[in-house]
């Protein structure tokens, strides 16, 4: 599983989305979206462009801790 932010320094995550989608090797491998971004525009992109899950960041440290550990188990055991 990937984690992605679309709001990266040098590239953007969408274009990093695509770079995966595009490349046989790594077409397969599930992509969650983790970000700041409450655009609509960015949240249809991402599924368009095949992400799994689009999940806005949660405010603070212990409920973005969380967050992160019940994706993992999710995708871990669910999934």
């Amino acid at each position: 599983m990937i984690l992605l932010d679309l709001n990266l320094p040098k590239i953007d995550g969408l274009e990093i989305l695509r770079r995966i989608r595009a490349d046989e090797r790594m077409r397969m491998i599930p992509v969650v979206v983790l970000t700041s971004s409450l655009a609509d525009k960015d949240r249809i992109e991402s599924y368009k462009l095949g992400v799994n899950s689009y999940i806005v960041k949660p405010v603070g440290f212990d409920n973005f801790s969380r967050a992160v550990a019940e994706i993992g188990f999710y995708w871990a055991i669910i999934e």
